[in-house]
């Protein structure tokens, strides 16, 4: 158990020293393009969402347990939020690159999961490591400017029957209004995104 706890520290160590410092909040948004997506099977850029009042951003990955702990939520959040002809636009980007993360299982996984958004593969884990990311999933909500607004979880507990605050809305819903989220960074709460050493 001890050497278990060891190893699972010092990798946690390796993926915080991995990535820059997360975006502070009034930050511009990093861009990203040409991503594979395994929902359409088409490719996806930040200037897709140009004409959305908001855009949010997920970094998450198949393979967490937290992350698809979350599935449900997030299938249920963009339902009701974002779509063709909607204010918001949502993009999940996995950037993980063991087996169970790379495109065919995401394919899988859209289709088992019916997501209706886009599910979009980053191998350079490049909008990753420009967001600053540490965990999936964590969550990046832009305003019309694509600057950021609020960074973090999705709410504010994993059980889904003991949340009390719901983080990623609540910050949609004012940004909507032109106003601030009261609340505007949390703590995202998940698995270590397992970065890959950059070449120097």
């Amino acid at each position: 158990m001890t050497r278990f706890l060891t190893a699972a520290l010092a990798a946690t160590v390796l993926v915080v020293a991995a990535q820059a410092a997360p975006l502070k909040i009034g930050d511009p948004a990093p861009t990203f393009s040409n991503l594979q997506c395994a929902t359409s099977g088409k490719t996806c850029s930040i200037d897709n969402y140009k004409d959305k009042d908001v855009l949010v951003v997920c970094i998450t990955c198949n393979h967490c347990p937290v992350a698809i702990g979350y599935q449900d939520r997030i299938v249920q959040f963009a339902k009701a939020y974002a779509g063709k002809d909607k204010k918001v636009g949502f993009v999940a980007i996995n950037v993980n690159n063991t087996e169970e993360d790379k495109l065919p299982k995401m394919k899988e996984r859209a289709k088992e999961q019916g997501f209706t958004f886009a599910y979009a593969y980053d191998p350079s884990q490049k909008i990753a490591r420009d967001l600053g990311a540490r965990v999936t999933p964590e969550f990046y909500v832009f305003d019309k400017e694509r600057k950021l607004v609020y960074h973090g979880a999705f709410d504010d507990n994993m059980s889904e029957d003991k949340v009390t605050k719901h983080y990623v809305a609540d910050a949609v819903e004012a940004t909507l209004k032109g106003e601030s989220p009261k609340v505007q960074t949390s703590t995202p709460k998940g698995c270590g995104i397992q970065y890959e050493r950059t070449k120097n």
